[in-house]
C-alpha cells in the first residue's frame, strides 16, 4: 500500500509567502504600466470625441439663430455647415487611435471647423440686435465653455499619449513590452499647439 505525501504546513506558508512576493516585485517592476496607460489613453479620448461632440450638437441652432439675423452673411454661414458635415464624417471611436493617418485627417478637421465658428463669430459683432438675442447669448455662453472643455480634454489627451509612448519606451517597461505586450503599439499624438500646453484658456470670441 503506497504512502500519501503532504506537504508540510510550514513548507505550504513558505510557498504562497514566496508568491506573493513574486507578485508585488513584478507590480513594482511595473508590468501592469503599460495595458494601465493604455487605459487611460482610450478613457482620455472618449472625453476628446464628448466634447468635439458636444460643440457640433450646438452648431445647427447657432447656424439657425445668427441666419434670423445675418442671412446676407451666407458665405460664412455655409463655411461653418460644411466644416461641420466635414468634422462629423470621420469615425472617431477607439480605433482611430490605431490610425495616425486618420488621427491627423480628424484633427485638421476640428480645426478647420473652429476656425469657421471664429469668423461666424467675429461676423455676429456686426449686428448689434443678434449679439443682444437671449438665444445667441446663452449658445454663445455653451460654445465658450466647450471650447474650454475641449482644451482640456486635448490636454490630457496628448499627456496621456505621451505617458503610454514612454513607457513602452523607457526600462522596464521596453522590457514588458517586448515580453508581454508587443501587439500594443506606439500611439500617435494631436500636435501639441500652445493652448494645449497650457490651462484651458478663455475663450472669447
Amino acid at each position: 500500500m503506497g504512502t500519501k505525501m503532504t506537504q508540510s504546513p510550514k513548507r505550504i506558508y513558505w510557498q504562497l509567502s514566496l508568491l506573493v512576493m513574486l507578485a508585488a516585485f513584478l507590480s513594482g517592476c511595473g508590468i501592469n504600466n503599460i495595458p494601465t496607460y493604455d487605459e487611460q489613453v482610450k478613457s482620455a479620448w472618449s472625453q476628446v470625441e464628448n466634447q468635439y461632440q458636444r460643440r457640433a450638437d450646438l452648431i445647427p441652432n447657432l447656424v439657425e439663430t445668427v441666419k434670423g439675423f445675418a442671412a446676407q452673411e451666407q458665405e460664412t454661414l455655409t463655411a461653418v455647415i460644411e466644416a461641420r458635415s466635414k468634422a462629423t464624417s470621420i469615425q472617431v471611436d477607439e480605433s482611430i487611435l490605431n490610425n495616425p493617418q486618420k488621427l491627423q485627417q480628424f484633427q485638421q478637421a476640428q480645426g478647420e471647423l473652429s476656425s469657421a465658428l471664429s469668423r461666424l463669430m467675429a461676423v455676429s459683432e456686426r449686428y448689434p440686435d443678434l449679439k443682444s438675442n437671449q438665444n445667441f447669448l446663452a449658445l454663445q455662453s455653451q460654445l465658450e465653455g466647450t471650447e474650454n472643455r475641449i482644451a482640456v480634454a486635448r490636454r490630457d489627451f496628448i499627456q496621456s499619449i505621451e505617458r503610454y509612448n514612454t513607457e513602452i519606451r523607457t526600462f522596464p517597461g521596453r522590457l514588458w513590452h517586448s515580453l508581454m505586450y508587443s501587439d500594443m503599439p506606439l500611439r500617435e499624438n494631436f500636435e501639441a499647439t500652445a493652448e494645449d500646453a497650457e490651462n484651458a484658456p478663455s475663450v472669447e470670441f
